[in-house]
């Protein structure tokens, strides 16, 4: 006997729970007692309270269903998403007997989660559910949430050869989960980032990334600061709004638990909607569009070289508040463009490579063994090749020479190779540690440390040579020359074009850096900040405020002071790849009681060698060749240093980072998103596996302080 009222199980409210039911009841007495029971229960007080929250005034209309009661061996609930999450798994919850246990009488049910046609969690031990059922009550589940056009809250009933579905809901709340990620915001803004480069970063990129969202699903109304939020002063991308445009393009939002990396043994597959066709066109056009993309890159490049020039002969000092601040919105403008291509060249270089590396291997050759030879060998973007003829013009001059230059840098330099430097930094000095965060000095602002680098730079020959790219495809077998030459040379071009555009757009962005920073000592003149660079800590709606007239509620010294403190006391924190909701608060956890660690595999080999913890590139010198390097993240300023270690562990990452690209080009094995990689103990000899994801501490007391 259950109730059945006219308010029960609604899009926007359930009244789970709140009305009475009654099970194995026998007779008419107890049938007519138990129907006066479920009728009076639309007026108890545990349903008045949930009324009174929802708004709900309007009297209950009760009716009551009388069901044959199914003997139970085993009673539970299904949902075809999960409750908590809203990500796109069916979760199980299994007790012995009736399924009131689940409400009332403290058992803790088996839990079963499928994902993608494969189970993410199942019972370790004896289960009361076999397998074979629980497979079948997900499928089901997913079928009936199909048909029902909704997610899914299911009750049901296992006698012991059949299911029986006893109750349907549509689950509520789903809306209110909002998803952030940052296995994707990392790669692109790593770190902590200060809100200045948080103010710039996010209209620039997003509205870049809003573009391209509109060449696929059309006009939007997408915010740049839709698709974004920092925690912790971290970024992290709103994987429900990105759903929605997988959604839009008839791509369920398995693809959005694709990007966020959660696990599972099968893919989910393209399931082609009435969605799908109305956007057909539009997506099609786009695709056609990035085909020819190749040929119309290169005068745009170089009409954004032009224009950050231009930009970059600006005489920052005479220009006036307003000019200095309409100077930041033309600057703004061009990186906007430039990021697009930083966006669009990377996924179709990455897009290419993927399609010849399959291609080689449905030839019978494994790709990670082939160079494929790749772009051009004298590609004027890579700095290491200018590193190595530095370094061995220094080394040329004697070991005296050598050893003066460590320990006084460019002024312990003669003339010519001073002069040599120079010609470095004016065509390198852009690089640093971050190609997107502003406030990290570039090259051209340590010369000192880039010396270190040059002298302490020499080229490493993996252990492993990749067999020449003629000879593996003469052994090929059943494919097209002509396809796979093509796709080799698209595969280099774009190649080519990532690295020079990823050049160019960091040049455009540094200029942001000499821009602010004489925005900080005008502030400093004016008594508003303390140092140059504490403009970082202020947004840019504060900047402006405070440059034009200098009031403000808080007073912009404040301000920075607050936030420098903050940034201190949250830099230790471990943060989680994923965040659910939006009142997220970071929780410092004690010390990771165990010499192991785990993360992504993404280049192979096994190593052990001394642990380096590496910040930036003037830890360098320290770093010996063997080393293992420890990293909070890795960006194109940081490959020299790549050449020297024995294996690479990075806090943040994954398949496409920096970090995992240069090792499997070095062959030595690298791990990443490793959360506390950088506090591991320096010195310390590790082993890293890059097949299992693992970060062993040998022969030390100490581990990594995580707090």
């Amino acid at each position: 006997m259950r109730s059945s009222a006219a308010v029960e199980d609604g899009l926007q409210s359930s009244y789970a729970g709140q009305f009475a039911t009654f099970l194995d009841v026998v007779g008419k007495d107890e049938v007519a007692e138990a129907i006066r029971g479920v009728h009076s229960s639309a007026q108890n007080s545990i349903a008045g309270t949930y009324r009174m929250r929802k708004g709900d005034s309007e009297p209950v209309a009760m009716a009551v269903m009388v069901q044959e009661m199914v003997p139970p061996v085993v009673s539970g609930v299904a949902f075809s998403r999960n409750p908590m999450t809203g990500l796109n798994e069916v979760v199980i919850e299994a007790v012995r007997g009736r399924g009131d246990a689940l409400v009332g009488e403290g058992v803790t049910p088996e839990r079963w989660i499928e994902r993608w046609g494969g189970w993410t969690e199942q019972p370790s031990e004896e289960t009361a559910l076999p397998e074979s059922v629980a497979g079948a009550i997900a499928a089901e589940t997913i079928r009936i949430a199909e048909e029902f056009e909704s997610p899914v809250d299911l009750e049901w009933v296992w006698d012991g050869t059949e299911v029986w579905w006893v109750q349907l809901r549509p689950i509520t709340g789903l809306d209110d989960v909002t998803v952030y990620s940052n296995r994707i915001s990392r790669e692109v803004m790593p770190g902590m980032i200060k809100p200045l480069v948080w103010s710039v970063n996010v209209p620039i990129v997003n509205r870049a990334w809003i573009e391209l969202f509109g060449e696929l699903i059309g006009p939007n109304d997408l915010r740049p600061e839709q698709l974004a939020k920092q925690f912790a002063y971290r970024s992290y991308f709103n994987m429900g709004t990105i759903g929605e445009i997988f959604e839009l393009l008839g791509m369920p939002r398995d693809g959005l638990e694709m990007l966020l990396g959660l696990p599972s043994d099968t893919k989910p597959s393209f399931r082609p909607s009435l969605s799908t066709m109305r956007h057909a066109p539009r997506m099609l056009a786009a695709i056609v569009g990035k085909a020819r993309y190749g040929r119309r890159l290169p005068p745009e490049v170089a009409e954004l070289q032009r224009r950050y020039a231009s930009l970059a002969k600006a005489e920052l000092e005479s220009l006036s508040d307003t000019g200095l601040l309409s100077h930041v919105t033309d600057l703004s403008a061009v990186t906007t463009t430039a990021a697009y291509a930083n966006i669009v060249t990377p996924l179709l270089a990455n897009a290419y490579v993927a399609l010849l590396r399959r291609a080689v291997a449905k030839g019978g050759v494994d790709a990670d063994d082939v160079d494929l030879d790749l772009g051009d060998p004298a590609n004027p973007y890579n700095p290491n090749p200018a590193l190595d003829r530095l370094g061995s013009r220094i080394a040329e001059r004697g070991e005296e020479t050598v050893a003066a230059v460590k320990e006084h840098g460019p002024d312990a330099l003669p003339g010519d190779l001073a002069a040599e430097l120079t010609g470095f930094l004016d065509h390198f000095g852009h690089l640093s540690d971050s190609g997107n965060d502003f406030s990290v000095p570039p090259w051209s602002e340590q010369p000192h440390a880039v010396l270190s680098l040059a002298v302490d730079h020499a080229e490493v020959v993996g252990r492993h040579r990749p067999r020449p790219w003629r000879e593996a495809t003469a052994e090929l077998r059943g494919l097209s020359r002509r396809r796979l030459r093509f796709l080799q040379r698209k595969a280099g071009e774009f190649v080519d074009h990532r690295e020079q555009v990823s050049f160019v757009y960091t040049f455009g962005y540094g200029l942001f850096r000499p821009t602010f920073l004489e925005v900080g000592r005008r502030l400093v003149e004016r008594d508003l900040i303390e140092d140059p660079e504490d403009v970082m800590y202020l947004n840019l709606d504060e900047v402006h405020r405070a440059l034009l007239n200098g009031v403000s509620k808080v007073a912009p010294v404040e301000l920075a002071n607050l936030r420098k403190a903050e940034m201190a006391a949250l830099a230790e924190v471990d943060m989680p790849d994923t965040i659910f909701g939006d009142d997220f608060f970071p929780v410092r956890p004690g010390l990771v009681q165990a010499a192991r660690l785990s993360g992504v595999a993404t280049s192979r080999g096994r190593h052990r060698g001394t642990l380096r913890v590496v910040k930036g590139i003037e830890d360098s010198p320290r770093v010996e060749a063997g080393d293992v390097i420890a990293v909070p993240f890795s960006d194109v300023g940081w490959t020299p240093l790549f050449a020297r270690a024995g294996a690479v562990i990075a806090e943040a990452g994954g398949m496409l980072s920096h970090s995992s690209i240069v090792a499997r080009e070095y062959r030595i094995p690298c791990v990443v998103s490793v959360p506390g990689a950088t506090r591991l103990p320096d010195g310390a000899t590790v082993v890293v596996d890059g097949y299992s994801g693992t970060v062993t501490v040998e022969d030390t007391n100490e581990v990594p302080d995580t707090d």
